[in-house]
């Protein structure tokens, strides 16, 4: 479904339901050369089980237009703006990786529009390796591989992920392959990875919240290592922390405690 946003046309997937701003409404936002599509299992659940779902691509991603956020802060504005141009008065949050931070930041821009906070992979400060800032721009199919082997726990995945015999590590090669070639102007690479690394407002945004947060965290996360987010979840005033077995793709390498984790938040 596309939304008319900042003077761009902004996709959002639904879950397979039609949009109803009457519901209560989730909105799910990916991390760096990343999509919609990471949310497939969790989107859809929701959205069948009496959400409004609205998982969307960052501006400048995929199917979505506008230019990219080059900040955190950027890309919350964008956030806000979805809300305003949905209908939308109130709404949970759900962001991975980078996607958790500009929903933190969102949080504590427009506090009486958002109901609930899921933070997933998330960590703060967000630093990213010089090393991995600059293969990025210049080398970004290294850096993609370089991520992707950090990011996850196994290769292999669950049956329950994306059917038997899928590969979990070629999946996520050939999505951020795809999402890097849908911007033929900007590196959603390596902008994504400077937005993270640049963003400097965890705390004192978290130390504003009063909604209930919850921290869904990797055991074995290598890209957002749990520690990180130890800072973050010592300021949090209503929080809430998952520990799942996985890596840093937790929607995708244990999508049912993911889901699960979800799910038992999120009901009223």
């Amino acid at each position: 479904m596309q939304f008319e946003v900042n003077n761009a046309s902004l996709y959002c997937y639904t879950g397979g339901r039609a949009f109803d701003a009457s519901k209560p409404t989730v909105v799910m936002i990916h991390g760096v050369l990343n999509d919609h599509s990471v949310w497939i299992l969790q989107s859809r659940y929701l959205a069948h089980h009496g959400w409004n779902v609205l998982a969307l691509d960052l501006p400048g991603h995929c199917r979505s237009g506008g230019a990219p956020a080059t900040s955190v802060e950027e890309a919350a504005h964008w956030v806000i703006a979805l809300l305003d141009a949905a209908g939308v008065a109130k709404a949970a949050l759900v962001g991975h990786s980078l996607g958790s931070l500009v929903a933190l930041e969102t949080a504590a821009r427009a506090p009486a529009r958002v109901s609930q906070l899921v933070l997933v992979g998330c960590a703060y400060p967000m630093q990213v390796s010089p090393a991995l800032i600059e293969a990025s721009l210049n080398s970004p199919m290294k850096a993609l591989e370089m991520v992707n082997v950090f990011s996850r726990s196994t290769l292999a995945p669950p049956p329950s992920a994306l059917g038997p015999g899928s590969w979990i590590f070629g999946a996520s090669m050939a999505l951020g392959k795809h999402v890097l070639a849908s911007n033929k102007d900007i590196n959603l690479f390596h902008t994504g990875f400077v937005a993270c690394d640049s963003y400097r407002n965890g705390e004192a945004a978290i130390e504003q919240l009063t909604c209930p947060t919850l921290f869904v965290l990797g055991e074995v996360d290598q890209m957002t290592p749990p520690k990180a987010a130890k800072g973050l979840i010592a300021k949090a005033k209503n929080a809430r922390v998952v520990m799942l077995p996985g890596g840093h793709h937790q929607m995708t390498e244990t999508p049912e405690p993911m889901l699960k984790a979800l799910v038992d938040f999120l009901e009223p």
